[in-house]
Formats: structure tokens, C-alpha cells, sequence
């Protein structure tokens, strides 16, 4: 792996947080369901890293169980604000130095702080990597102290 390659940027922030992570060349896939089934996991075991944005131009992470969504009245709530929304992708670029769907909060451009959705306590999960085919793997408890991550109910089902 290069230098610039953002993989090996992940690979230097978890070292640097003491984090024990393993990172995974996988297949392009279309959707969740499908990186799940090349992944062998459940949707629930692939973690989505969501950027959001706060009204002062700042960013939080917000980290999912892809079989769910961000509840915004729940994440508003723990957070303490009013207003919160999803940037456009080039600002989550921005603000992370990371494409759409290769998002993690590990070797981001910027420390945002992270809330973590209660559901992921105590799992072995999958995110994003920095780069496009690639997963990484780390025990959510160990992410969430390495980050000093908010643990709170911020989620509500697909669909609902």
C-alpha cells in the first residue's frame, strides 16, 4: 500500500489510538445487503459511519447498524440541538477527507465527535475503510473508548 492510499491512513490512526483493527479487500458491491452477503455478515454487522452536519458548520459522526436509520428527534435529543441534517457529499468529502461509503471516523481529516447507536455495544462489526473495496473490522467497545464515543439510542428501523 502506498502513502496516499487512505486504507494505510486508517491503519496509521488506529495504531496511533491503540486500536486493533483488520482491514479486508472485498468486491464492489451495489448495496448494504450485498457488501453483507460478500462479507458473510448480517446488515446489522456492517456499521454505517453517517456524517452530520450542525447548523454552526460543524460535523458529528453517527454510527448505524445498517439495518437501521438515524432517528433525528433521538439524535437531536442526546446531542442538544435543534437542527441537524445530512450534508451534501462533497462537504462529508470535505469534512472527513473520505468518499461516500468508505466514510469511518478512524484516520478522519478531522476529530468530529462520535455518538454511537446502542444497538453495535458489544459486537464485532464491519465499516467502511477509507477506500472503496476494502471493510475494516473492530469490536465496537474498543472503537467507542478509543473515540470516547456517546453511546445512546439514536436509531429507528428501516422503514419506520
Amino acid at each position: 500500500m502506498s502513502a496516499g492510499d487512505p486504507t494505510e491512513r486508517v491503519r496509521v490512526a488506529a495504531a496511533a489510538r491503540g486500536l486493533e483493527i483488520t482491514l479486508r479487500e472485498r468486491p464492489a458491491a451495489r448495496s448494504l445487503a450485498e457488501a453483507a452477503a460478500l462479507l458473510d455478515l448480517t446488515p446489522a454487522d456492517i456499521v454505517k459511519t453517517l456524517v452530520v452536519a450542525r447548523h454552526d458548520g460543524s460535523y458529528l459522526f453517527a454510527l448505524v447498524p445498517g439495518d437501521s436509520a438515524i432517528s433525528w428527534p433521538k439524535l437531536r435529543a442526546v446531542v442538544g440541538v435543534n437542527r441537524l441534517r445530512m450534508p451534501e457529499p462533497e462537504l462529508a468529502l470535505a469534512a472527513t477527507g473520505y468518499g461516500r461509503g468508505t466514510i469511518v471516523p478512524i484516520g478522519s481529516t478531522h476529530d468530529w465527535p462520535v455518538y454511537a447507536d446502542a444497538q453495535i455495544v458489544g459486537r464485532r462489526v464491519a465499516m467502511g475503510a477509507g477506500a472503496p473495496d476494502y471493510s475494516l473490522f473492530v469490536q465496537a467497545d474498543d472503537l467507542i473508548a478509543a473515540y470516547d464515543a456517546t453511546v445512546a439510542d439514536i436509531t429507528r428501523p428501516i422503514g419506520e
